[in-house]
């Protein structure tokens, strides 16, 4: 029975995508899950999680694409934020940085970490947001953070290639790269409707964005319509059928 881990992103983004990670986590639909420190419902985030007694089992998400920044640094570097804010520029137009803003992004991942360590939650693992980490230009600053602040495992770039999600390489780094760091990993990795259409193999994390939409059904956001969430409907009954055995990160990377 392969064993897989079903990680929640965006922890603490917003309200609704919160309350549905912690209602999946509860029902067993997501094993792990991941922060993001400069979300809008960050400390009421980390009080349900205390609530509920979820502290082991939360990440951090890297953000670097949207909300607000945590340190000043970084607010002088168009490359990420603009008007006070983070935006998706650098998604858009990668390249390589100069080393005003390595050091801007290292100062600001930091602080991310920092500040969900700080919130009583040990920190299991890493991804990002937008998938920023896999990108050559800033996954080594990703790895450095991860070393300066005790994180000894991380995401891996995507690893299947379905019809509804080709494998991206472009601009990203080999999935080697982090074991040459001394980081830890999965062996596989994808999305929530890879479930569907490939078969899984054993050490395989799963992403899902755990959210409600506008008729308060749970799912698997994949987009927002008219400021809704919108997306698959979650049912566990895809893990029984492909005879997985779910396991938290921790228990799964090597």
């Amino acid at each position: 029975m392969p064993r897989v881990t079903i990680n929640g992103d965006d922890f603490g983004m917003n309200e609704s995508c919160t309350r549905a990670i912690i209602r999946t986590l509860r029902e067993g639909l997501i094993t792990d899950t991941t922060m993001m420190a400069n979300g809008s419902f960050f400390d009421e985030a980390v009080q349900m999680a205390k609530e509920n007694g979820l502290t082991d089992r939360i990440g951090v998400h890297f953000n670097l694409t949207e909300g607000l920044p945590l340190t000043s640094g970084i607010m002088s570097m168009p490359l990420f934020v603009k008007d006070g804010a983070f935006h998706r520029v650098f998604l858009r137009h990668p390249r390589e940085l100069n080393e005003a803003e390595r050091q801007a992004v290292f100062a600001e991942l930091c602080a991310q970490a920092e500040r969900i360590r700080r919130a009583g939650i040990v920190i299991t693992h890493a991804d990002s947001h937008h998938y920023l980490h896999t990108y050559r230009a800033l996954a080594p600053i990703f790895a450095d953070a991860c070393h300066h602040c005790g994180i000894n495992s991380i995401r891996l770039n995507r690893t299947f290639d379905t019809s509804a999600h080709p494998c991206v390489t472009d601009g990203r780094i080999d999935n080697k790269f982090w074991r040459e760091q001394g980081l830890r990993t999965m062996e596989h990795f994808g999305r929530y409707t890879d479930l569907f259409e490939a078969e899984i193999p054993d050490r395989t994390e799963i992403l899902m964005h755990p959210d409600y939409d506008r008729d308060g059904r749970l799912i698997d956001r994949t987009a927002v319509v008219d400021g809704c969430p919108s997306g698959m409907i979650l049912d566990g009954a895809i893990y029984r059928e492909k005879s997985l055995t779910l396991c938290r990160y921790q228990e799964s990377v090597t």
